[in-house]
């Protein structure tokens, strides 16, 4: 039996390496234990800070899907997560080249649950954490007490980090702490409760907050607990307010129910209320892409902030010549913050590098900056956006080619196009054409119209995926000449 001691509870790094290692060696995974412990166990092969191994000979491919996967399990709080997936591996390794695609499988189905789990954890994280205000010496620090189910303080650091890049903060858990000094990211043992404040201003505002929006007519306790467990109540400054709200919701319907409607004016006509339209906020403060990603997340200009988990800002260089927009962010782009990361920013990620660009230099952003879905079950399933919705986000559209002023805007699908060219594009009639947009962002910007990656995903016969998947390619090559001409 071979034991491997991998350095912490993420060591994906340490298990990657081990695991290639181990399957070169032709070691089955009944004959292989990993176990994470300190990295001078005495007993510890392999691991991130184990002495390097001759590497065997032989070549070692698995799939980015398989990897992926891995990457997600491995934050589990499960012991044998790594046994579970090396076993993947060493069957990929072996010839199951498209294990992760056999969603009937037991071992890849007991990977998929764990998977879920900690997705469910990260969105619980991102969603509950509360910041509380601890003055010091020289600036104001912010403290959270979070705990996880799972190991994902690693994972979602960088999350965080986006979202309050201005505050100086640190999110404590039993496990693993995480602090933010402004410049750098730096990482800790666990903490207890003791360490963050009980109460602090914040608090009131957000009890406060709670109180105003919660509407008793629509109260269900069973959906409530659901989405909002009781074992985070402790933690969330709102949810003191909760079990008086419960008491008093029934008493407190029956009194609007029984309010008469306020009689209309009699000096002045009724009349049909108007469509609602997006609501406004603040006016947007050209600046930096980075302040305007903070401004961004404070928006409500349209309902769609409501129900999804963050804004969706684009990335990219200040200074890229080709900006790339899409449509909106899907399900796994809401959840990780950034733009084109799900199996359509996949599809593009292939098919640039085909082309010859390097995504690192193009800015990539979307013309709707929250995702727009509809639940089905657990599931969120895409909803396109309409011109409401387009036209409320175009305020932070406009401002990022403002600030990154491309020689060229790729738009990836009929949507992408509406916004950019503030009219309906037919696709088939206007692909792969150069279009003046002779516009305030430079009198020499041209615009080319494409279609969305997951139009490629969409389709339904092999022979018309590689057909079109070609094209696709064919007018990133294009886009790249116009940029480098």
């Amino acid at each position: 039996m071979r034991s491997v001691v991998l350095a912490h509870q993420v060591d994906f790094n340490g298990w990657r390496d081990a695991a290639r290692q181990l399957a070169l060696e032709g070691v089955a995974p009944e004959q292989v234990h990993f176990s994470v412990g300190a990295p001078d166990d005495l007993f510890a092969q392999g691991g991130a800070d184990a002495a390097p191994a001759a590497a065997p000979s032989g070549v070692f491919t698995v799939s980015r899907a398989l990897m992926q996967l891995a990457q997600t399990v491995i934050q589990a709080n499960e012991p044998e997560r790594f046994d579970l997936m090396y076993g993947l591996v060493w069957r990929a390794h072996q010839g199951e080249r498209k294990i992760a695609e056999l969603v009937t499988d037991p071992a890849v189905q007991r990977a998929i649950r764990l998977a879920q789990s900690v997705r469910r954890d990260t969105h619980k994280m991102r969603a509950f954490v509360r910041f509380r205000e601890v003055p010091e010496p020289d600036a104001t620090r912010y403290v959270a007490w979070f705990e996880p189910d799972h190991f994902i303080v690693e994972a979602n650091a960088e999350f965080f980090v986006r979202r309050f890049a201005t505050m100086i903060f640190s999110i404590l858990t039993p496990y693993r702490s995480v602090h933010w000094t402004g410049t750098a990211l730096e990482f800790g043992p666990g903490a207890d409760p003791s360490q963050v404040p009980d109460d602090d201003a914040l608090e009131r505002y957000w009890r406060a907050y709670f109180s105003a929006i919660f509407n008793p007519a629509r109260l269900k306790v069973s959906a409530m607990t659901s989405e909002m467990p009781k074992k985070y109540w402790r933690n969330l400054p709102e949810a003191a307010a909760i079990p008086e709200l419960i008491r008093g919701a029934r008493e407190r319907t029956e009194t609007m129910l029984e309010t008469p409607p306020l009689a209309p004016s009699e000096s002045r006509p009724r009349r049909a209320p108007a469509p609602p339209k997006a609501r406004e906020s603040e006016p947007v403060t050209a600046g930096p892409l980075a302040e305007l990603a903070h401004q961004a997340a404070g928006c409500r200009r349209c309902p769609l902030w409501e129900p999804a988990t963050q804004v969706v800002f684009g990335e990219g260089p200040t200074d890229a010549r080709m900006m790339m927009v899409g449509e909106q962010p899907g399900d796994q782009e809401d959840l990780a913050g950034r733009p084109f990361v799900g199996p359509a920013g996949q599809l593009l990620d292939r098919a640039m590098r085909e082309a010859g660009i390097d995504r690192a230099g193009v800015y990539v952003t979307n013309a709707v900056k929250h995702f727009k879905f509809e639940p089905r079950g657990k599931r969120r399933i895409h909803a396109k956006p309409d011109l409401t919705e387009i036209g409320a986000c175009s305020v932070w559209l406009a401002e990022e080619r403002r600030t990154v002023q491309p020689a060229l805007v790729v738009m990836l699908g009929a949507t992408a196009a509406r916004a950019v060219l503030g009219r309906t594009v037919t696709i088939s009639r206007e692909r792969s054409t150069p279009i003046a947009l002779g516009d305030t962002y430079g009198a020499n910007t041209q615009g080319l119209v494409t279609v969305h990656p997951s139009y490629l995903l969409r389709l339904p016969d092999e022979d018309s995926r590689q057909r079109e998947y070609a094209a696709f390619v064919a007018d990133l090559k294009h886009a790249l000449s116009l940029v480098t001409a």
